[in-house]
C-alpha cells in the first residue's frame, strides 16, 4: 500500500514521468502472481510455515536493498524481487487460515488478519510518506524491510504447522502445470478466478492514481495524503472482524456481491463529490468499509472449494491470478489518468467492479449451500 501515496515523490526524486510509474505496480504484482504460482504446489508438500519463513526471509532482504536504488532501472528490479517474496507469502498466508481454521470460522479469522494489514496501514502509511517526504523514498522500505525481519522471527517462533494432509507426490514442473490446467477446468473455480481478476484490476484503477490526483486536484502534500489511507486503515481494522463474522453467519456470497456494488457507486460518483480534500477523509474509509466487507469473504468462500492437499495451489493461483489484474492495471492506469484524467481511472474501476458482482451471483457457489445440497442428493 506505501507505494501508491509516494508515486509522485518517487518519481520527482528519480525524474521519472507520471505514465511510467504505474510500471512499479506492474512489476511487483506480476512477480508477486509468478512465484505464487510457482510455490502453492510446494506449500502442499512440505507445509505453509516453511513457506511463510522463506517469504518473510526473502521479503526482508529485498526490502533493505531499496536503499541502494538510484535510478528507475534499479527500482523497478528490486519492486520485481520484493514482488517473488510477496508471491511466496501471499497464497500460504491465506491457505493457512484455510488449514488452521474450520470453515464456519474462517470468515472471522480472515475479518482479523485483514484488520492486521489495516493496523499495518494505519501506522506505516503516515510513518512512511513522512518518511518518505522528509529523507526520502527510500527510507521507508528500508525500515519495513527491518519490521519484516521481527515478522521472521515471530513466525517462527509462534506460528505452528497445522495438521493437515500434505500432497506425497513429486513437484515438477509438468506436474504443476497439469495440476493449475485441472484447478481451472473446474467451473467454480474458472468463476472465483476470473472474479480475483476484474476484483484486483477495478480496486487497482481506482487507487494507484488516487494519491496523484488529490495532490494536483488540491495542491496537498504526500505526508497529507497519506493521512486520507491512515482514515481508511482505521475503518478497515474496526469493520474487518465484525464483517467476517457476519459474512459466517449470513453467507458469503451476498456480502460480496452487495459490497461490490456499492463499490461501484462510490468508484463512479469520486470526482464529482470530492469537491475538497476533506471529502476524501469520508470517501476513502467507505471505500475500505465495503472492500473489507468483500475480502474477507471471498478468502473464505474460496478456501473451502478445495482439500487441504490442494489448498496452497488453490489460493496461490487465485492470489496470481488477483495480481495479474493489478499488474493490468498499473499497465492500464497511467495512460487513461495522463491522457482522459482520473475521471477515465473511476469509471473503469465501477465498471470492472459490477461485473465482478455479476460472475459472483451467477457463477460462484455458496460452499455450505452446495454440501447441503450434495447431503440431499446422496
Amino acid at each position: 500500500m506505501i507505494i501508491a501515496p509516494i508515486l509522485p515523490k518517487i518519481g520527482a526524486e528519480l525524474g521519472t514521468s507520471e505514465s511510467l510509474l504505474g510500471n512499479l505496480v506492474t512489476v511487483y504484482a506480476t512477480m508477486l502472481g509468478l512465484c505464487a504460482i510457482s510455490v502453492g504446489p510446494l506449500s502442499d508438500k512440505i507445509g505453509r510455515r516453511k513457506i511463510l519463513l522463506i517469504g518473510s526471509s526473502g521479503m526482508t532482504l529485498f526490502l533493505l536493498l531499496h536503499g541502494v536504488a538510484n535510478n528507475f532501472v534499479s527500482l523497478l528490479i528490486l519492486r520485481a524481487c520484493a514482488g517473488m517474496a510477496g508471491g511466496v507469502l501471499s497464497g500460504a498466508a491465506v491457505s493457512y487460515v484455510g488449514d488452521y481454521f474450520p470453515y464456519e470460522k474462517r470468515g472471522w479469522a480472515n475479518g482479523w488478519i485483514m484488520s492486521g494489514i489495516a493496523m499495518g496501514q494505519i501506522l506505516g502509511i503516515p510513518l512512511g510518506t513522512f518518511l518518505a517526504e522528509e529523507f526520502g523514498f527510500k527510507i521507508p522500505f528500508m525500515i519495513f524491510g527491518g519490521i519484516m525481519g521481527i515478522t521472521f522471527f515471530l513466525i517462527l517462533i509462534y506460528v505452528p504447522q497445522p495438521d493437515v494432509v500434505l500432497t506425497k507426490a513429486k513437484i515438477t514442473v509438468k506436474g504443476t502445470f497439469i495440476k493449475y490446467r485441472d484447478l481451472l477446468r473446474n467451473r467454480d473455480i474458472k468463476a472465483v478466478a476470473l472474479s480475483y481478476l476484474l476484483m484486483f484490476l477495478s480496486l487497482s484503477i481506482y487507487i494507484i492514481y488516487l494519491p496523484a490526483w488529490l495532490a494536483s486536484e488540491f495542491n496537498v502534500s504526500v505526508s497529507q495524503i497519506g493521512w486520507v489511507f491512515f482514515a481508511g486503515g482505521i475503518m478497515n481494522a474496526l469493520t474487518g472482524p465484525r464483517a467476517g463474522r457476519l459474512s459466517d453467519q449470513i453467507g458469503r456470497k451476498n456480502m460480496i456481491i452487495w459490497s461490490c456494488i456499492g463499490l461501484a457507486i462510490l468508484m463512479g460518483v469520486t470526482t464529482y463529490v470530492i469537491l475538497d480534500f476533506w471529502v476524501a477523509f469520508v470517501m476513502f474509509p467507505l471505500a475500505m468499509l465495503l472492500i473489507a466487507m468483500r475480502i474477507s469473504p471471498f478468502q473464505a468462500l474460496s478456501s473451502e472449494l478445495v482439500q487441504s492437499n490442494n489448498r496452497g495451489s488453490l489460493m496461490s493461483l487465485l492470489v496470481a491470478i488477483g495480481n495479474i489484474g493489478a499488474g493490468l492495471a498499473g499497465v492500464l492506469a497511467g495512460p487513461f489518468y495522463e491522457y482522459a484524467g482520473y475521471l477515465s481511472n473511476t469509471l473503469l474501476g465501477a465498471f470492472t467492479i459490477v461485473l465482478t458482482a455479476y460472475i459472483v451471483w451467477k457463477f460462484v457457489p455458496e460452499p455450505e449451500l452446495k454440501k447441503s445440497l450434495e447431503t440431499v442428493d446422496k
